[in-house]
């Protein structure tokens, strides 16, 4: 009995033996940090089975696993030698697809069905030819099957058959389901001959009375909830035309729903395998050619990026950081890099950072950044995602702290698909009502995608010459909610839309709620997208920088947010006026360092590699951060653009589409207005002056009623606006009586 028990022990042993270096081996193959013994089994799988070598480690689990329950090692069955003569033939007719002078040469890379394949595929090819080894292949593949499952050719068909025909039918049953949707039809109960005996007859009749009225209540509810739809799309509609706050239209009366990432293309994995050796010998090539210069450095770190490696040395006392940044160009020749950059110190470590660029650049997709638990967990609406820094880690920002962002960049670096990014990681985040976008594109190629979702507050503006017009509305709109922070006694969007919620809460409990607050509603922040500047400032100079200064000065609390792109680094287009007031800037690659001070004021940007290879240099960091930028295709932006068109129409701000080109305003020029008298009594005898208030009053939009405040501010009849204090009155009701002739 003992001797029993300790035979059973051992087959245990013997199968958790064989799991476990199934087990090694899988994660070698699928993870780079394996160790050394986990880097060669690795090399070997790949070696001996090319494509099939993750084949081998599921083959040997199963086996684990068998031996482990049955207690047993088994013999080599008919099983095992269907499985066998299975491996071999996908082997050999994955390895026969490359040309017959590569089959050894491919298997030493990895490629094909490795060693084995290559073998069994030159043998096959050499007695058979190429037609010759897919028929015999054919006939091994059906002789494994039969071997390994037990069965008869006959029945293997007909279950495969079967299987087929129910996938099939399955399918055709829900795309019909889905296609064509039941629509419950109303319910007439129709006058049928009772069959109930005698006796029943009179209680029977009584309960088919009673049926049909529950039917005919049944059936007007169900009208009822049918057409809820329609009243809720009929309601919103009056409240648009009561509201001068653009609302979110529904599309179909559905609730919002956020994009999902299956939008986008499903990264694929890569493979590092190679990328370590090759990591290795450079390692070993730095360290030399430091040494030649009687330079004794160790590397003590490697960062793997998707497009550069940064090798971290630590230099001995007495070496100046200067000497090692003067050897970029050796250090470049002989690791046969197209060019190195050295960032000296490390911003946090006591260390020299060596960027060398990677012969291939990985592709960050953004759907794989946009499911990381770093930007699920950031609840900011204004959350972007930028890409992946030197080791691999995702590189997060929030709009709302930058608060303005300047990106610029050689043609072809990468600037657009940065645009496009940052645009559909808000998109991902937040609703129409939340935050709104304004997007000018000279260029008329990059933005018009998003025409029609419903983040717009306008068409994507085209006319260089009306972007000016609506940079100008950005800033009345700014001004207007200063007004209106300073009516209720708030700092920023944040504490009015956290004070809108308390009041919707007291509304509900009954209690009165400021009436300022009522009309307005919640403010949305608003994301000016300019993507390139160069072009406006071609037009209108002057007054594209006065509103570009006064946005990035003053737009934060307001909730308006400025993202400047250019592909012409000049100081006439980034001038010193917008580079003081945009803090955090993007640098891709430039042509030259001057392009570089321009918008880093440093150099750096000229060594960038291109296709999404950028500096980030947000407010407040000491140093700029390289960062691979995530990739967005066309395809994909189209693909969301459609999707969100069908959740929700837009409703566009008619204020912004009608505002006229910009022009410089001189004393006099203006119309006179009839309401003109009216308007300046109303401020007089409230003691201050607001739009807001003079829209409320005299029943008139904005536009008109910010009008009359500037022919009022022209007139010195009240003060120039400061912020969120309110505007001075400098005229009393006798000087009022004078000027408008008027005794009440």
């Amino acid at each position: 009995m003992a001797k029993h028990r300790l035979e059973e022990l051992k087959f245990e042993l013997y199968g958790l033996a064989i799991i476990t270096l199934a087990l090694l081996g899988m994660a070698s193959l699928l993870t780079p940090a394996a160790g050394t013994i986990g880097h060669f089994l690795a090399r070997g799988l790949t070696i001996t089975a090319g494509n099939g070598r993750y084949l081998l480690p599921v083959i040997l689990f199963c086996f684990g696993v068998k031996v482990l329950l049955e207690k047993k090692l088994g013999s080599f069955n008919s099983r095992v030698w269907g499985l066998l003569i299975l491996l071999l033939s996908t082997l050999t007719f994955v390895h026969l697809f490359i040309p017959p002078d590569k089959f050894f040469s491919a298997a030493r890379e990895g490629q094909g069905g490795g060693i084995v394949g290559a073998v069994l595929s030159y043998f096959l090819y050499l007695c058979f030819g190429t037609a010759g080894s897919y028929i015999l292949l054919g006939f091994l593949t059906i002789t494994g099957l039969i071997l390994l499952t037990g069965q008869s050719l006959a029945k293997l068909t007909g279950t495969a058959i079967k299987i087929i025909r129910e996938a099939i039918k399955d399918a055709g049953k829900r795309l019909s389901d889905f296609l064509f949707e039941e629509v419950p039809e109303p319910v007439i109960p129709e006058k049928t001959t009772p069959t109930t005996p005698p006796a029943q007859l009179q209680r029977g009749t009584r309960t088919t009375e009673t049926q049909e009225r529950q039917d005919f209540s049944n059936h007007r509810q169900k009208e009822r909830r049918r057409n809820n739809t329609r009243e809720q799309e009929e309601i919103a509609s009056i409240e648009k035309e009561v509201k001068e706050v653009a609302t979110r239209a529904l599309a179909d009366g559905r609730p919002y729903r956020l994009p999902s990432t299956a939008l986008l293309t499903k990264p694929l994995v890569r493979d590092n395998s190679l990328l370590e050796r090759e990591i290795a010998e450079k390692k070993r090539i730095l360290e030399e050619t430091l040494a030649s210069f009687n330079i004794q450095a160790q590397v003590t770190h490697v960062s793997i990026g998707p497009a550069i490696t940064r090798y971290e040395i630590q230099p001995p006392a007495g070496i100046k950081v200067s000497r090692i940044m003067g050897l970029a160009d050796d250090i470049a020749l002989a690791m046969a890099a197209p060019g190195v950059r050295i960032e000296a110190p490390i911003p946090g470590k006591a260390a020299v950072g060596i960027e060398v660029p990677n012969r291939e650049i990985a592709t960050v997709h953004l759907r794989e950044l946009l499911e990381s638990r770093e930007f699920k967990e950031r609840s900011s609406r204004l959350t972007v995602v930028l890409g992946r820094d030197i080791a691999g880690a995702p590189v997060i920002a929030d709009l709302g702290k930058m608060p303005h962002l300047l990106v610029a960049g050689a043609t072809g670096s990468g600037k657009s698909v940065c645009i496009n990014t940052l645009i559909a990681s808000i998109l991902f985040k937040a609703t129409p009502d939340e935050v709104k976008f304004l997007m000018i594109d000279p260029k008329m190629v990059e933005l018009t995608t998003y025409n029609g979702i419903p983040h717009l507050v306008a068409p994507v503006v085209t006319d260089a010459k009306k972007a000016a017009g609506v940079l100008r509305w950005a800033v009345k709109e700014m001004e207007r909610r200063y007004e209106l922070f300073a009516g209720l006694g708030v700092r920023d969007i944040k504490r009015y839309n956290e004070l809108f919620q308390t009041t919707e809460n007291e509304a509900s409990a009954g209690e009165t709620t400021p009436a300022k607050t009522r009309e307005e509603g919640p403010l949305p922040y608003v994301v000016i997208i300019i993507d390139e500047l160069a072009d406006l400032m071609m037009v209108a100079p002057a007054d594209v920088e006065d509103s570009i200064c006064r946005l990035a000065q003053m737009a934060r609390a307001a909730g308006l947010h400025l993202v400047v792109a250019t592909q012409r680094p000049s100081v006439d287009v980034i001038t010193g006026l917008i580079k003081a007031n945009i803090p955090s800037r993007i640098s891709f690659a430039v042509s030259s360092q001057m392009d570089s001070r321009t918008i880093l004021d440093m150099g750096g940007a000229e060594k960038l590699l291109g296709k999404g290879d950028m500096l980030f240099f947000p407010v407040g960091a000491p140093k700029p951060m390289r960062v691979q930028g995530a990739y967005l295709s066309d395809q994909e932006v189209e693909n969301l653009a459609s999707f969100l068109k069908e959740q929700a129409q837009p409703v566009y701000n008619q204020q912004v589409m009608e505002e006229p080109p910009v022009e410089e305003d001189k004393p006099g020029e203006e119309e006179e207005d009839e309401l003109l008298p009216q308007a300046v009594k109303i401020l007089i005898e409230n003691g201050s002056a607001s739009i807001s208030m003079l829209q409320r009053r005299l029943h008139i939009g904005y536009a008109r009623a910010a009008r009359l405040i500037d022919i009022m501010e022209q007139r010195g009849i009240v003060g120039k606006f400061e912020g969120s204090k309110p505007r001075a009155i400098l005229m009393t009701m006798e000087q009022y009586q004078q000027m408008f002739g008027r005794t009440g």
